[in-house]
């Protein structure tokens, strides 16, 4: 098969590395058994991604145990997260077909790199046999990849400074090294060890047999003591005594091994880069302090030198044909998952000019990854019980002050690029007009800038302010109003039924994010226009009936947020001066929810209930003679059991 054009091969980083003299690093990660572990990886990998790796890799089980779970993360951190993917494949237990299955599904997900492996016997096996139509050795399966699949992967293959289990001759190996080299391996990732010098001997001993492909040193970071001897006395790889010496005396102190463990592997790796050694692979065990630690050591993580580098706005996707995709709705900024498994059969993707190529429909809802993450009891913790608005708005404004860590429309912490309005973002929570998403105008920041900057260098970068936020039904008229009456506002306003209110010129798209950059044409990535919308508004109101469904059918909490669901409204609006950085939130000024009232409940009791607005608790809730109770009688977000 042919290669695609647009894929981006390991040993073609690690040229490019050499030839900026810059070193890079990877990161390998291996599936969990359970899927609560799968998702907690994914969301640690997101995390790491951020430590700016040239490209992870994900293990293969024993005779492909857990190998679907292997081409599923593959395709997720491929196409979702945007992490250059390598893939293990092992002969061991494996017959030819689910060898090509294997590789048909790593191609169709986009990834290009392949750690062609022999394998370890599986656990009810005392030594490694050949499975009957399979392959007796790694450089055979190398060879048929090269046969099947031309150049389109880039094979990686296993190299053993100390020997491997079940052969202890490491000239026998090094020349097993050459002929899997030979049969089409491009670059060389090792067994992991601690004795740097015995590395660097079994390194020009490659180098005079001919390996002329780069060495991939392969380092275990130091999480515990027991761990690292375990993991020693497994792979039979020497400990220099310098380290025996520093780390026994705090070996029951984890945080301590932790601290001498970074200066020990750290003090490894700079003598490796010292040597000519370009690119590190970190052995994570699916763990990331460690880790990072030995990274952030040697001054190679984002956080201690410049930012890391964005050549968009949002987290670009590496699957098939997707990585020319410059365009995207700003409606999945908080749900990157979400909005590529919606859009993974389109079949081309936009480029500049979101109309002119656009796939006819977004994916459907039941997609995997789309609904609301975590059990109904993680998630209950996390979000209380809510009885009232007030109640949601409060959860909200903790978001809005990073004292809680997701919301159901948002899976990850608010980004500190809201930091400029974070103040008007919580008033408005407080006053109960929930904000779904927002960005503040910038008007020509430099490509670098740690927080807005994005795309080449020496280049401006401009958005406008965007917000959108759930608002009561009796609040809208007043500030689709105020929309209407300024001409630099578009919006957008729909419920849950379809009921869509709209003052934009055209169903064609806004650009809401560009930039201007030497040389090239002006960028705009992040667009508003109504088909995405409406795509986004299903997701968006499913993910409120998943967490209202995280209750039981007859609680208080139900009822409201299902309430909310049916009745509110969600709008978006774009400020189009994008030289005015504040000039959405006075369009809510004097708009707010009253959150003071208790309602009758059905058992003759009290309790907190409706809601109503600032204007209706005026003229219903007193200045006529009645009381809070009867203003909200007739509302219609009662929480009633």
């Amino acid at each position: 098969m042919p290669r695609y054009i647009d894929s981006m091969h390991i040993s073609e980083k690690l040229a490019e590395a050499q030839k900026a003299g810059k070193p890079t690093f990877s990161f390998e990660f291996f599936p969990p058994k359970t899927a609560q572990g799968v998702q907690n990886l994914y969301d640690r990998m997101d995390r790491m991604h951020d430590l700016g790796p040239s490209f992870i890799d994900v293990t293969w089980g024993a005779g492909g145990r857990l190998s679907h779970l292997t081409s599923e993360m593959v395709k997720v951190a491929q196409s979702a997260y945007g992490l250059e993917t390598c893939m293990h494949l092992t002969c061991t237990d494996m017959e030819k077909s689910k060898i090509d299955g294997a590789l048909k599904e790593a191609y169709s997900a986009g990834c290009t790199n392949i750690l062609a492996l022999r394998g370890d016997p599986p656990r009810d096996n005392e030594k490694w046999e050949a499975t009957a139509g399979g392959f007796r050795y790694a450089k055979d399966l190398v060879k048929y990849i090269k046969d099947t699949y031309g150049n389109h992967f880039d094979i990686g293959v296993a190299g053993y400074p100390e020997g491997c289990d079940d052969q202890d001759d490491l000239d026998l190996l090094i020349d097993h090294l050459k002929e899997k080299v030979d049969a089409g391996g491009t670059f060389v990732v090792t067994q992991m060890f601690y004795d740097v010098d015995i590395f660097l001997d079994w390194v020009k001993k490659c180098r005079a047999k001919g390996i002329n492909v780069p060495i991939i040193p392969g380092i275990m970071p130091i999480h515990t003591h027991a761990a690292f001897m375990r993991r020693a006395n497994w792979t039979k790889c020497n400990i220099p005594p310098a380290w025996t010496k520093a780390l026994d005396p705090v070996k029951n102190d984890d945080a301590a091994v932790r601290e001498v463990g970074k200066g020990l592997v750290a003090e490894m790796c700079r003598k490796m880069l010292d040597n000519g050694i370009i690119h590190l692979h970190f052995y994570t065990m699916n763990l990331a302090q460690a880790t990072r630690m030995v990274l952030e050591e040697l001054n190679l993580t984002p956080a201690t030198g410049s930012p890391l580098e964005k050549p968009l706005p949002w987290r670009q996707s590496l699957g098939l044909n997707r990585r020319d995709e410059n365009v995207r709705p700003i409606f999945w900024r908080n749900r990157n998952r979400s909005y590529v498994a919606r859009t993974q059969d389109w079949d081309e993707f936009p480029n500049g000019r979101w109309g002119d190529s656009r796939s006819p429909a977004f994916g459907e809802l039941d997609t995997y990854g789309i609904g609301l993450k975590g059990t109904n009891e993680q998630n209950i913790k996390l979000w209380g019980e809510p009885a009232s608005v007030k109640d949601i708005a409060n959860l909200f404004v903790r978001y809005m002050q990073n004292k809680l860590e997701s919301l159901p429309w948002s899976e990850a912490p608010i980004s500190n690029e809201a930091d400029v309005i974070k103040h008007d973002l919580v008033s408005l929570n407080e006053r109960g007009l929930l904000t779904i998403n927002s960005q503040p105008a910038v008007d020509g920041a430099k490509s670098s800038h740690p927080v807005y900057g994005w795309g080449p260098r020496n280049g401006r970068v401009y958005q406008k302010a965007y917000l959108e936020v759930l608002v009561a039904p009796d609040l809208l008229p007043k500030l689709l109003d105020r929309l209407e009456r300024d001409s630099d506002f578009t919006y957008y306003a729909v419920n849950l039924s379809g009921d869509l209110k709209s003052n934009a010129p055209s169903d064609g798209p806004n650009a809401v994010t560009w930039g201007v950059f030497p040389g090239k044409e002006i960028v705009q990535p992040t667009i508003v226009e109504t088909v995405s919308f409406l795509a986004w508004k299903d997701e968006f109101f499913r993910l409120g009936q998943d967490w209202a469904r995280c209750y039981p059918a007859a609680s208080p909490s139900r009822q409201l947020i299902d309430d909310l669901m049916n009745k509110w409204y969600l709008v978006n609006i774009v400020h189009n001066d994008f030289r005015q950085s504040h000039g959405i939130f006075p369009l809510f000024e004097g708009l707010n929810i009253e959150h003071v009232s208790k309602a009758p409940a059905t058992n003759g009791t009290t309790h907190e209930s409706g809601v109503t607005s600032h204007e209706e608790a005026a003229t219903n809730g007193g200045a006529d003679g009645t009381s809070p109770a009867d203003a909200t009688t007739q509302t219609w977000l009662g929480a009633e059991s």
